[in-house]
C-alpha cells in the first residue's frame, strides 16, 4: 500500500505538528499554510489574518498502519472544534479548524469524522471541509518545532505536552511513539 498525504488545520501548526508526528504510521508532518489568496505567503503575512490560509499540517502517512479515520479521530480528540476561529490564545481565520481532503475517500470519512465529534460534542462542531487547495510549506525555523525551539517556548510548554497527554489518554488504541 502506498502512502497518503492528509491536511488538517486545527490552531497553530507548531501544536499540531507535535501531536501528529507522536504516532505510529506517520512518516512525516510539515507545517505550511493552505486555503487562501496569497501566493507564497509568509508567517507573518498568514498571522496578519489577511491572506485567507489556515496554518495547516501536511500529513503523510502509512494507511496500513494508521487510517485517514483515524487521523481525524485524534484531529478531534486534540484541539477544539467548537470554537470557530480560534484555539486558546490564537484568534482568527488562520486558525480555523479545517479539513482539506485530498480523495473523495477522505472526503466522506473527513464528513463520518465530524458527525462522530459532533456525537461528542453535542453538535456544536464549527469544523470546515474546504477543497483542496495550494500547498505552501512554513518557513523552515516552523519545522519540527517542538523538537526544537519549542522546548524552550512558554506557549508550546504550556500547550503541547497537556495535548499530547491528552492524545495518549484518549487515543489509547493507537500506537504511539511516546
Amino acid at each position: 500500500m502506498t502512502d497518503e498525504t492528509a491536511i488538517l488545520a486545527g490552531g497553530c501548526f507548531w501544536c499540531t505538528e507535535a501531536i501528529f508526528l507522536d504516532l505510529y504510521g506517520v512518516k512525516s508532518v510539515e507545517s505550511g499554510y493552505i486555503g487562501g489568496d496569497v501566493i507564497a505567503p509568509t508567517y507573518k503575512q498568514v498571522c496578519g489574518g489577511d491572506t485567507g490560509h489556515a496554518e495547516a499540517v501536511k500529513i503523510v502517512f502509512d494507511p496500513a498502519e494508521l487510517s485517514f479515520g483515524d487521523l481525524a479521530d485524534v484531529f478531534f480528540a486534540t484541539h477544539d472544534p467548537t470554537t470557530l476561529n480560534r484555539q486558546g490564545n490564537d484568534v482568527g481565520t488562520q486558525y480555523r479548524s479545517a479539513i482539506f481532503p485530498q480523495s473523495d475517500a477522505q472526503l466522506a470519512e473527513a464528513k463520518a469524522a465530524i458527525a462522530r465529534a459532533n456525537e461528542v460534542h453535542g453538535g456544536k462542531v464549527v469544523t470546515v471541509i474546504e477543497p483542496n487547495a495550494t500547498w505552501y510549506p512554513a518557513e523552515d525555523y516552523h519545522q519540527n518545532y517542538w523538537d526544537g525551539e519549542g522546548q524552550r517556548n512558554p506557549y508550546c510548554l504550556a500547550t503541547i505536552p497537556p495535548k499530547l497527554a491528552k492524545l495518549r489518554k484518549s487515543q489509547a488504541k493507537l500506537k504511539s511513539n511516546a
